[in-house]
């Protein structure tokens, strides 16, 4: 077994994207500038954010906080959106989600300049990454794709089995997969909660990739040797002997599954810090092609 280490990779990739900013400012280019747009208190939003400007400073790039109330009408968050888009000093921002209940997630999704879309989420880069288009791939399967590529591993002809239909990991890492290039050239089934079977389908995975988001869900006995495991899920469960008073469980049962795999991403340290890291990459991406 091999670990997928997302934490060391992104710390990498980090030196390499600070390097690029470096020589932008030193030809005269403009500093890259990512705004984080923050409604109410949530727990894991905060901790998110947080994590997203810390790593701007770290490798020299402009980060501001948008921090707005979670009383906030839809018609307040889509006007500050729109400020947003017209500001020339944002290269990209993002709205983090979830959002309350009385504010349509899709509307403000949609309201989103898709050149300063740094999530990708927009309709428009989700159509172009379909058509294989250059444009902002969603961080979360970006960062996926990334690992692939910095590990080597092999994807040609390959059975990957994605759990979970989401529009932010699920559907976009399944297209990604299939594409004619590397990462890529896999035969891809998409599985979901409704899904009948699903063990049986899991177990004939050479690349598993789980974003279902219940902790300890993928099992030994639903796996076969040497497949690649790509954990996505992340569940914050109570546990006092923590300091932060919490524990993150992912969606694998890594002590129980880690023997049969060839590869796997741990919770957390795995697939989360190479989120963030998509997410620098687009926003250099959107400064340079102004």
């Amino acid at each position: 077994m091999q670990l997928l280490d997302g934490k060391k990779t992104a710390a990498e990739i980090k030196i390499e994207v600070a390097e690029e900013i470096k020589r932008l400012k030193s030809n005269g280019g403009k500093i890259p500038h990512l705004v984080a747009v923050l409604v109410g208190n949530n727990g894991a939003s905060i901790t998110y954010v947080d994590a997203k400007i810390a790593a701007c400073k770290l490798v020299g790039m402009k980060s501001t906080i948008v921090r707005l109330n979670d009383t906030v009408t839809e018609k307040e968050l889509l006007k500050k959106v729109d400020e947003l888009n017209k500001d020339k000093d944002v290269d990209g921002f993002i709205v983090q989600l979830p959002l309350p209940k009385h504010i349509n997630e899709k509307k403000v999704t949609e309201a989103i300049r898709p050149t300063k879309d740094v999530d990708g989420f927009h309709p428009s880069n989700i159509g172009k990454m379909m058509l294989n288009l250059p444009t902002f791939l969603p961080a979360t399967p970006f960062g996926i794709l990334q690992l692939i590529e910095r590990y080597n591993i092999e994807t040609n002809g390959k059975h990957c089995v994605v759990i979970g239909r989401s529009s932010i990991v699920g559907s976009p890492i399944a297209n990604l997969m299939s594409r004619n290039s590397y990462p890529g050239n896999c035969t891809v089934t998409l599985t979901h909660s409704r899904t009948v079977n699903l063990a049986e389908i899991t177990k004939t995975a050479d690349i598993l990739i789980v974003a279902l988001g219940k902790p300890h869900f993928i099992k030994p006995e639903m796996v076969k040797d040497g497949v690649v495991i790509f954990d996505v899920g992340i569940t914050r469960i109570a546990d006092k002997s923590k300091k932060s008073g919490y524990k993150l469980y992912g969606d694998v049962d890594f002590e129980a599954v880690k023997d049969k795999a060839s590869f796997i991403t741990p919770v957390p340290g795995g697939v989360g810090p190479m989120t963030i890291v998509s997410l620098l990459k687009n926003t250099l991406l959107a400064a340079k092609d102004k």
